[in-house]
């Protein structure tokens, strides 16, 4: 299964670097459009162009997806890892109590012994 996962990776690596060979090309990249970086006073550094690959501007623009991705994804379940803490919790607090009834069974002596002990 490890050779799988190593060759899928490979395959991978190996079509990316093709697409980065492929756009080797120069764009352009602003942050804001011309008209509106102008309008803003304060704003008219973001409308200074940088010039990149193309498969830079791609790779990025993947990053950021994936990025925004993970986020969304760790905010929505946010639930399940609540309950699962508050499951774990119970579940320390039921052994806890368990381990406590076993010590306090052993402590004492058995209930006919004690009485053989009375007797005797």
């Amino acid at each position: 299964m490890r050779y799988i996962r190593y060759a899928f990776w490979a395959l991978v690596a190996l079509i990316l670097i093709v697409v980065c060979f492929a756009n080797r090309g120069t764009v352009e990249l602003r942050l804001l459009p011309d008209a509106l970086a102008d309008a803003v006073p304060g704003l008219s550094w973001l409308g200074t162009a940088v010039s990149v690959p193309l498969f830079v501007a791609l790779m990025i623009g993947v990053a950021v997806g994936l990025v925004i991705g993970l986020i969304w994804e760790w905010i929505r379940e946010h639930p399940q890892r609540v309950e699962a803490r508050r499951h774990i919790r119970h579940e320390r607090e039921l052994e806890a109590e368990v381990n406590r009834l076993k010590a306090e069974k052993h402590e004492g002596k058995d209930e006919v012994l004690a009485l053989l002990d009375q007797t005797g």
